[in-house]
């Protein structure tokens, strides 16, 4: 199973970075985060090294301030272009 995993983490990293600069941060996001927290928000772009993302009310943005570093070496681990910093954007 860890074998698959494997293989399955190389393909994803592949597509990414065969992406578009500006699209490959944007199509990681889900994959950071996770399907949970994928679900609830949104990644809305990705400029000058700041990837902002949606989500549906303070808390939520809060929340995922408290790990948006984590998120950040997630998606550069596996981005053709380096996130810097992630805002996270209340939905209006």
């Amino acid at each position: 199973m860890e074998r698959a995993a494997s293989r399955l983490e190389s393909v994803v990293a592949r597509s990414l970075q065969r992406a578009p600069a500006q699209e490959s941060a944007l199509l990681a996001w889900p994959v950071a985060c996770g399907s949970a927290v994928a679900k609830r928000t949104r990644a809305l772009e990705f400029t000058n090294g700041v990837l902002h993302v949606e989500v549906s009310d303070t808390g939520w943005r809060r929340e995922l301030a408290a790990l948006a570093p984590r998120y950040v070496a997630v998606i550069n681990r596996y981005s053709a272009a380096k996130v810097e910093r992630i805002e996270f954007v209340v939905k209006r």
